[in-house]
């Protein structure tokens, strides 16, 4: 892993969200987007060299409805960079972490993911990403 890539902030209302980190960062979020795969409207801030993605629900069964429902607003998941995320997601997969998906999927912020199961991180959600090339 490279870096830590973002922060994933579950929301129920990204347009008041948005209003409220951007008075908490002084700045505005650099990009919006809808994820069609995880049923999901993100936001990203870049603080520094940290980046905070929001990310509000689509649909009742969206995962960040779920959590929200459970947990409450708040953060969702640390995702990290990597550099071939075919070659991490197998590495993991053979020391015992528990993948979210066998193939990696399309993100937001030009990004191709993958999710490892909390169960397998002591409770965090970890999002590996990609940039697509």
């Amino acid at each position: 892993m490279l870096k830590v890539e973002h922060i994933g902030i579950a929301v129920n209302d990204i347009n008041q969200s948005n209003a409220l980190f951007s008075k908490l960062f002084n700045l505005m979020p650099y990009k919006e987007e809808v994820v069609e795969t995880e049923q999901v409207k993100t936001s990203f801030f870049k603080v520094g060299d940290t980046k905070i993605e929001l990310l509000e629900a689509m649909e009742e069964n969206s995962p960040i409805n779920t959590f929200i429902q459970k947990k409450g607003e708040g953060i969702h998941h640390i995702a990290y960079e990597v550099q071939d995320i075919e070659k991490e997601m197998n590495r993991l997969r053979s020391e015992g972490f528990q993948l979210l998906s066998e193939k990696p999927k399309k993100g937001a912020d030009n990004k191709i993911i993958c999710f490892l199961h909390p169960k397998s991180t002591n409770g965090v959600l970890i999002e590996l990403c990609q940039e697509i090339k």
